[in-house]
C-alpha cells in the first residue's frame, strides 16, 4: 500500500488492566469510507480513542499523514458517540458547530461573522439550519447527531473518526449522514465510522475492518465481506439474507 494516510502498528490498549486491543496492524489509503465492525466489547471505540489519544496505549505506534497524531490533529475531526456527550450544557447549535472551528480561531479567541458563517453553512448541509438558535438539550438524538457532524464538517479535515454516527437515528438522518460521508469520500477525504448494522455495509461502504480486540480482517468491502469472515469476527451463526452480500449475526459473544 503506497503512502498510507494512517498506519497502525502492533497497536494494544487496556482496561482496569484487561486488555482490550492487542498485536493491531492495519493501513488505510485516502479517499476511502470504512465501516470498524465487530461484537460488543471488541474494542471498536476504544480503538478510535487510543488511535487519537484519547486513551492510553499500552504498545505500538500510530501515524497520521507520516506523523504522530499531536503534528496531524488539524487534519482529522471526530466526532464521539452521542451518549458520552453532555447534551445538557446550556448553548445552542450554532455555537457546538463554531467549536469545530476553535483550532483556527483560538481558544481565547471571539469567533468573527466569518466564522459562524462557515458553522451556519455546515448546519445547512445537515438541514439544521432552522435549529441554529435552539438548546441542543431539546433537540431530538437524530438532530443532536447532525449537529455534531456539523462541527466535524466545519473543521474541513482530511481524516474524519465517526464513532456509531448512525445508531439510534431515523431513517431520513440516516439518508443525510450516509450522504454527506460518501460526498466526503468523493472530494478525497477519509472517513472511519464505527458501525453496527451488518446489513448496510455493502450499501454504504467501500472497505471494511473486521476487530475482536484484534484485527480479524481488513479490506474492499467487495472482497472481504464474506460470511466466513463474519463468523470469524462474531464466534456466531450466520444466516444468509437475500442475496450474498447481505447477512445477519444470530448470535454475539
Amino acid at each position: 500500500m503506497a503512502n498510507p494516510i494512517i498506519n497502525v502498528e502492533n497497536l494494544a490498549a487496556s482496561y482496569r488492566k484487561n486488555t482490550v486491543l492487542h498485536d493491531v496492524d492495519f493501513k488505510v489509503n485516502a479517499g476511502s469510507l470504512t465501516a470498524i465492525v465487530g461484537p460488543n466489547g471488541a474494542g471498536k471505540s476504544t480503538l478510535i480513542k487510543t488511535m487519537l489519544d484519547l486513551h492510553p496505549a499500552l504498545a505500538g505506534s500510530v501515524k497520521f499523514f507520516g506523523l504522530p497524531f499531536t503534528k496531524a490533529k488539524k487534519r482529522i475531526g471526530y466526532v464521539p458517540q452521542r451518549g458520552s456527550v453532555d447534551w445538557e450544557f446550556p448553548t445552542d447549535a450554532l455555537d457546538v458547530v463554531t467549536m469545530g472551528l476553535y483550532g483556527q480561531i483560538g481558544w481565547l479567541k471571539r469567533p468573527s461573522a466569518i466564522h459562524k458563517k462557515k458553522a451556519y453553512e455546515a448546519l445547512e448541509k445537515m438541514g439544521m439550519e432552522e435549529y441554529a438558535s435552539r438548546q441542543i438539550s431539546q433537540l431530538s438524538g437524530g438532530q443532536q447527531q447532525r449537529v455534531f457532524l456539523a462541527r466535524a464538517l466545519v473543521q474541513n479535515a482530511d481524516l474524519y473518526f465517526m464513532d456509531e454516527p448512525l445508531a439510534g437515528v431515523d431513517a431520513a438522518t440516516e439518508r443525510a449522514i450516509m450522504t454527506i460521508l460518501q460526498e466526503l469520500k468523493s472530494i478525497g477525504k477519509t472517513v472511519m465510522v464505527v458501525h453496527h448494522d451488518l446489513q448496510t455495509v455493502t450499501d454504504y461502504f467501500d472497505h471494511v475492518l473486521f476487530l475482536n480486540r484484534t484485527i480479524v480482517e481488513h479490506g474492499e468491502t467487495g472482497e472481504i465481506f464474506t460470511n466466513k469472515n463474519i463468523a470469524r469476527t462474531y464466534g456466531g451463526s450466520i444466516r444468509q439474507m437475500g442475496d450474498e452480500h447481505r447477512h445477519v449475526v444470530h448470535t454475539f459473544e
